[in-house]
């Protein structure tokens, strides 16, 4: 369509193909397209303005280095939303959101209950239905059929796996000398096909390239897919890249970019990494120590950022780029350091719903950024309209809103967030700790946010509440619940509008996972 001066209306492009990627525990204050520095979170000062992503250098390391020139890139060229938010803050109930459009306590799918239930309609099966052809990739042992994520796939590779197969050979990567290594080969390599276990052995303990967790294989799969299919129909590719998540261990030529004055590799990678043993003050780790691990936590970004590239100029030697919706996204943010905890469970600060999202195609050119609030819930409604598709049993749950220019959806006043039940839950930590600290003690208990463009409000089952002036607060470090007793009220009020009476959540349905999913998942600080 052109306008009277015969110019293109770009948002009446259509897109053939779509693909999200999903950027592991990417935090927004880190990939930096605000153009801010690391120690500043970025508010939404400016909400219906516009600006540039690509035209400021983001710094986030202190020196002006971007962590993702690739995601930069993309934002300058398409359209970036500087304020998206995740609606929880790990793994499992973020991507339930991605796939169903609903909140956690809608799709069920937390700490208590980790599976996504059959009967729940999902983003793939909506491509499938509508004649695409539905590829996923996954780096993260969540997002796998065992906790119910393979519904419409017509494949979904396990990343971690350099010959797809049911066994998981992670005991032998984790074993920290050859004895350990040895004896978990023994008590592995018959469970499955020998043959496929040792030849997964031989390339994790071999020929893996050092510093990657699977991104660069998964885009090196993802360019032979491309190259040689054949298919005639469009398709929908998921991607899960997992570098930035624990453990930090990226190539030492990225980690030096960002390692602070005077700090070495070895140092950095010798600090020691158990999210929940630090939570349960079993160690220290001092300001400067953290400082190293928000280099090495930075380089993985870039890393990953680099791997997002390749697959870009993969979609482009294949001739689809032009025809393609993508679209790149952080699954929930990280902790490393602030407000006193490692990883990203317990809490809902921003530091861990405030994700990066960028989408380039289609109706999403022309580098403007936009600072409205928006829910990564809201990416199956935005997918769908983008690619022409209405799936009624889709929408019929929803709450997702599309970010298509030419919706006639209304922009959010207000996001939510939610933490259904600890991940992992406080009898796992007792088992393995004992006595822990009555702070994380604390934390059984099932957490609702809301945030608007100037108040964040955050209640607990247990009566916890704190309110926040996020415009003069952005690092959320005063609580003004007591000053500011009436928005409290009318804060805490959208929450109970918005969901059911907060009650705490019962165990229900956990599923009981493989002994090789286990031990991944140990090594990724969830068990």
């Amino acid at each position: 369509m052109s306008d009277s001066n015969g110019r293109d209306d770009e948002s009446h492009r259509t897109v053939r193909n779509v693909v999200l990627v999903v950027l592991d525990t990417a935090r927004s204050k880190s990939v930096g397209l605000q153009g801010l520095s690391e120690g500043t979170a970025a508010g939404p000062d400016h909400v219906g303005s516009k600006s540039r992503p690509g035209d400021r250098a983001a710094n986030g390391d202190g020196t002006g280095a971007r962590p993702t020139p690739t995601v930069a890139r993309l934002a300058a060229e398409g359209v970036a939303f500087e304020n998206a938010f995740a609606t929880a803050p790990w793994t499992l109930p973020s991507h339930a959101s991605l796939f169903t459009g609903t909140y956690p306590s809608e799709h069920g799918t937390h700490g208590g209950h980790t599976y996504l239930e059959g009967d729940l309609r999902t983003l793939p099966e909506a491509f499938a239905d509508a004649g695409y052809e539905t590829v996923g990739v996954s780096n993260n042992t969540w997002i796998t059929e065992e906790f119910g994520f393979d519904r419409g796939f017509d494949r979904l590779r396990k990343g971690w796996q350099y010959i797809q197969a049911d066994a998981d050979m992670g005991a032998v990567v984790r074993g920290e000398d050859f004895r350990e290594k040895l004896d978990a080969t023994r008590e592995r390599l018959f469970d499955g096909n020998p043959v496929v276990n040792a030849a997964n052995i031989l390339y994790s303990e071999l020929l893996q390239p050092a510093g990657d967790d699977g991104s660069a294989r998964a885009v090196d799969w993802t360019a032979d897919w491309l190259e040689s299919r054949s298919d005639d129909r469009p398709f929908f590719l998921f991607c899960n890249f997992i570098e930035p998540h624990v453990e930090y261990d990226p190539p030492r030529e990225y980690a030096e970019r960002f390692l602070p004055e005077g700090a070495s590799y070895e140092d950095a990678t010798a600090i020691r990494q158990d999210p929940r043993a630090y939570d349960c003050e079993d160690y220290e780790i001092s300001d400067r120590e953290f400082a190293m691990l928000r280099g090495l936590y930075r380089a993985e970004l870039t890393y990953v950022d680099h791997q997002v590239g390749r697959l870009r100029a993969a979609l482009s030697d294949a001739g689809e780029w032009e025809d393609t919706l993508f679209v790149v996204c952080g699954d929930h943010g990280e902790h490393v350091g602030e407000h006193g905890f490692f990883g990203h469970q317990y809490n809902l600060y921003d530091t861990l719903l405030n994700v990066p999202l960028v989408a380039h195609g289609g109706p999403f050119i022309g580098g403007d950024a936009r600072h409205d609030l928006v829910s990564l819930l809201d990416l199956p409604a935005t997918l769908l309209e983008t690619a022409g598709i209405d799936d009624p049993a889709l929408r019929e749950g929803w709450s997702s809103r599309s970010l298509h220019p030419d919706s006639d959806d209304d922009p959010r006043e207000a996001v939510f967030a939610e933490y259904v039940a600890p991940q992992p839950s406080i009898e796992r930590l007792e088992a393995r700790f004992g006595a822990i600290p009555d702070r994380v003690r604390a934390f059984d208990r099932r957490l609702r946010a809301v945030r608007t463009a100037d108040y964040k409000y955050v209640r607990g089952d247990d009566g916890f509440e704190r309110l926040h002036h996020v415009r003069s607060d952005p690092l959320e470090g005063t609580d003004i619940s007591d000053a500011e007793p009436d928005r409290v009220r009318a804060l805490r009020r959208r929450l109970e509008a918005r969901f059911d009476p907060l009650e705490a959540a019962g165990e229900s349905g956990e599923v009981e996972m493989r002994e090789g999913t286990k031990d991944r998942l140990a090594d990724l600080g969830y068990l």
